[in-house]
């Protein structure tokens, strides 16, 4: 079977759909009626339905709100509403593991830090080249990535205390190739609201227009920002301080050399405008972003034994080089020549974080293999990284 169901949670329904009828959905794309759509099937897959069964599976997918038409684009233009209307934008992960009540989270927190072992000296001394200015997070869940998340944050916490302003990009799982996406809606923490700064949203979408709100709706089922932004919120002690949330679509047409990622306009816009912000502002650049998924839980027809985990973990080191070096092309041009066969998911936040930041140099502050199925043979690959 195969199961579908909507990322944009408009509705909580879902459909078992028997595999032979997986090439019926990809004939919907709007250019068929009922007729035509059960004569492709049958030429092209060899499949005869029976009668009325095509009607009841379009009644059973336009009740599900998985159809697009009429329908569906009202439910989505009221769940925008409703979000744009709300006092801020809720937690998702409240009940997934995490609490929303505030000490309870702030526990929670804490006792990833109290395993850690006795912090180091700090380089942040104040001068130009100790300053921390932007951070490389996980967006992974807290169960497998704390660690990582308190090393990083640790390293970190004097720099978000001192911050006037924080921009965040993360990674936007359902985003189309090269979004940016903002929200002028505020995103909620146990301990308050970390109001979005709307006058650098403003200017953003002054320069990049008003598609930059065409898939906000994904603000809010989207983890990667709240995961980060919660730590920022924890290591702050509950001080708000205005953030930029920004969610990345994926980079899959980069690497196929269409356009040119270099002299992509909408980054070279936002950069710009972001920059002439941060001249003014003590500001805190967040990359809420993962590594590498690898795995036949991501699709890849093996899983990793001992030497693909070395292998993997190799390869993660090769690529963090470029991060320490702040080397935006060599980032990209890594995982435009292995056509990201890593499934590196964090690509856009890093990079854009890279551009922003201009001549950088970093380190590591935590790396960790994260499994991902039962068997041990899937593994997500995180890192927490320190820019200054």
């Amino acid at each position: 079977m195969i199961l579908l169901r909507d990322p944009l949670r408009l509705t909580d329904a879902q459909l078992a759909i028997p595999r032979p009828l997986a090439p019926l959905l990809g004939l919907m794309d709007g250019t068929r009626d009922e007729v035509a759509l059960e004569a492709a099937l049958q030429i092209r897959a060899g499949v005869r339905l029976a009668p009325g069964l095509l009607s009841n599976l379009l009644a059973d997918l336009d009740k599900a709100l998985l159809l697009e038409n009429e329908r569906f684009a009202q439910a989505k233009a009221e769940a925008l509403r409703s979000y744009r209307e709300a006092p801020f934008r809720p937690m998702t992960t409240d009940g997934a593991g995490f609490s929303a009540e505030a000490d309870q989270a702030r526990a929670q927190l804490q006792a990833f830090l109290d395993e850690l072992p006795p912090a180091q000296p700090s380089a942040d001394d104040g001068t130009a080249e100790g300053t921390i200015r932007a951070i490389v997070s996980p967006h992974i869940d807290y169960q497998r990535g704390g660690r990582v998340y308190a090393e990083v944050w640790r390293a970190a916490t004097q720099a978000a205390r001192e911050a006037e302003l924080v921009i965040m990009f993360g990674t936007d799982h359902q985003g189309s190739a090269g979004a940016l996406t903002l929200t002028r809606q505020s995103y909620g923490t146990p301990w308050g609201v970390l109001p979005t700064d709307e006058q650098v949203v403003d200017a953003l979408a002054e320069v990049l227009g008003e598609e930059v709100f065409a898939e906000e709706l994904h603000h809010r089922g989207e983890h990667s920002i709240e995961l980060a932004a919660i730590w920022l919120h924890f290591v702050r002690e509950g001080e708000p301080v205005p953030m930029v949330p920004i969610l990345c679509g994926h980079f899959g047409d980069f690497i196929e050399g269409m356009p040119d990622l270099a002299s992509y306009d909408p980054f070279d816009s936002a950069v710009r405008v972001l920059g002439e912000v941060m001249a003014r502002r003590r500001t805190l650049v967040v990359a809420a972003a993962d590594l590498a998924h690898m795995g036949p839980a991501f699709g890849d027809p093996y899983g990793l034994d001992f030497i693909g985990r070395a292998q993997l973990r190799n390869a993660d080191e090769r690529l963090l080089e470029t991060v320490y070096a702040g080397d935006s092309g060599a980032l990209f041009g890594e995982l435009r020549d292995e056509r990201d066969r890593r499934h590196v998911c964090g690509l856009p936040p890093i990079y854009l974080t890279l551009r922003l930041l201009g001549e950088t140099c970093g380190e590591l502050a935590g790396y960790a293999l994260c499994p991902a199925d039962q068997q041990g043979m899937s593994f997500v690959t995180i890192a927490g990284v320190i820019l200054y």
